[in-house]
């Protein structure tokens, strides 16, 4: 048990390593060597839990469905869950060295041998679901696309989380948020639900 333990800390170790790096230096500047430096591991124990830079860069772009895993809403309404999960995606942009990796290695996903797609697909999936329910529930106005609104809240959350990164280091990303939510909702929301909605960052727990 405790050499399970020590082998789980080295790939964690590792993982969070390579993501400090590959979210500095991108995908194909990072090095190996640099990623051995930075985690404090030995050559041996790097390659013996990833056998490949490529292989490695997975893992991080991994970090992120094992993100949203672990992300627990707090409300009933499917499109305030949304929101809040756009709020809780950005504190975890600006402090979670792992997701901030990860998210780098999926804008760069044309730099691997196959390329990756699966990420960006796992968030326009959750989205659809969440509006999808709302459909359900009455919330949305009739005959929206669901799947095209799915796409497009994907699509501008990855654009403003960018010019954030580019313009104020993602220090202004909630507020960026907010202004993204105040303007998309009314295009999606019927008056009756948009009147529930909190388009700003809400207290952990709140209602």
């Amino acid at each position: 048990m405790a050499r399970q333990a020590r082998a789980l800390a080295t790939r964690q170790a590792v993982l969070l390593a390579a993501a400090e790096v590959f979210d500095e230096r991108g995908y194909a500047a990072a090095t190996m060597a640099e990623i051995l430096e930075r985690a404090g591991v030995t050559k041996g124990a790097l390659y013996f839990h990833f056998h490949s830079k490529e292989e490695l860069a997975l893992a991080v772009i991994e970090g992120q469905a094992a993100w949203l895993a672990t992300w627990q809403p707090t409300s009933d309404s499917p499109v305030q869950t949304l929101i809040d999960l756009g709020y809780a995606f950005a504190h975890a942009l600006q402090d979670d060295p792992l997701v901030r990796g990860s998210i780098r290695l999926t804008i760069e996903h044309g730099s691997f041998t196959q390329p990756q797609i699966e990420a960006y697909q796992g968030w326009s999936d959750v989205a659809r679901e969440l509006l999808e329910r709302a459909r359900e529930a009455g919330d949305l106005h009739p005959g929206l696309d669901v799947a095209a609104a799915a796409g497009v809240i994907t699509g501008a959350v990855t654009g403003i989380q960018l010019s954030s990164q580019v313009l104020a280091g993602r220090q202004d990303l909630p507020r960026r948020m907010t202004d993204l939510w105040t303007l998309l909702l009314p295009g999606l929301v019927q008056p009756h639900a948009l009147a529930r909605l909190s388009v700003a960052e809400r207290a952990p727990g709140g209602a």
